[in-house]
């Protein structure tokens, strides 16, 4: 892989050099489908970027990672350029001093690839409203983990207040398979669900999300329990025939058992944080799902 560094620049020689770097390098920008923002301190951009580089190889991206610095510092703009066989677009770090930290719209905004949608991640601290952000009011995607919140569970119970369609929360993208496999579960003619229960850690904002989901879905009500984890373990769901019940031990294989069937062991593994990213970037439309799931958890929170 290839690294440019640009000191003390601006964004317009760092559009100029990406032009010069193409044609030297014969990488056209065509190929790119999105450019996806990423905002984060320095301590969490290299797992960041890590993460954003692998999603771009099933999306390739011009991937700009914005890095708030010093505020005291007089203004500056410090810029690294990498390409190469493991970046199948453009990765560009933007390390921004002074009085830049708190403008980083107006050096984002002249490196959005034209004609192609704007996503904005924040895999770190994120703002109470994306979608009035600068930087969030120029994606058409917002994409937040209220994992990384110092608290998670006031971090999810509040995102319907601020929510915005195209706002969502890898928290919710946690879920995928446990929603695919509930509602396989239910293949087969099966009572009307009068009770429910969802076991995780303490704290743990993707079991909320699961239980509200399920209790929006389903008209029933499914409170959250506390288990030794790791992370999400269970899901039992009380029906006039019998228990359906998810458990998962070991964050890797689940049992699913239902009324008058057998067990079924299946994969249900903890996903890395490129995969939920990539999942991500499949659909840039709004969530209605996502968004009926944390109203129904905003309610139950305040009630």
């Amino acid at each position: 892989m290839a690294s440019f560094m640009l000191s003390d620049t601006t964004a317009s020689k760092i559009s100029s050099q990406l032009t010069q770097l193409r044609h030297q390098m014969g990488t056209p920008a065509v190929g790119m489908v999105l450019t996806l923002v990423v905002i984060s301190d320095e301590s969490n951009q290299y797992d960041a970027v890590r993460a954003a580089t692998e999603a771009a190889r099933e999306h390739p991206s011009r991937i700009l990672v914005v890095i708030p610095r010093d505020p005291q510092e007089p203004n500056r703009l410090d810029a690294e350029l990498r390409f190469g066989e493991s970046t199948p677009g453009e990765v560009i770090l933007l390390r921004l001093y002074g009085e830049l930290t708190e403008h980083a719209e107006s050096v984002v905004g002249p490196l959005l690839l034209t004609d192609t949608p704007v996503v904005a991640w924040w895999p770190g601290d994120c703002p109470e409203v994306p979608a009035k952000d600068p930087i969030g009011m120029l994606a058409q995607r917002r994409i937040v983990d209220a994992r990384s919140a110092a608290d998670s569970v006031q971090a999810i119970t509040s995102r319907a207040r601020g929510y915005v369609p195209g706002d969502t929360d890898l928290a919710w993208t946690r879920l995928t398979s446990w929603r695919s496999l509930l509602a396989a579960a239910f293949d087969q003619t099966v009572g009307k669900v009068k009770k429910g229960e969802v076991a995780a850690v303490p704290g743990h904002a993707s079991a909320l999300l699961l239980g509200a989901w399920l209790s929006e879905r389903l008209g029933a009500q499914v409170k959250v329990s506390e288990s030794a984890g790791p992370g999400l373990t269970a899901v039992k769901l009380a029906t006039p025939d019998g228990d359906i019940s998810i458990n998962r031990g070991d964050g890797r294989l689940a049992t699913l058992s239902r009324p008058g069937q057998p067990d079924r062991r299946v994969a249900l593994i903890r996903r890395p944080t490129s995969e939920l990213l990539a999942e991500e970037l499949r659909r840039l439309d709004p969530d209605e799902i996502y968004a009926a799931a944390i109203r129904r958890l905003a309610r139950t929170h305040r009630s």
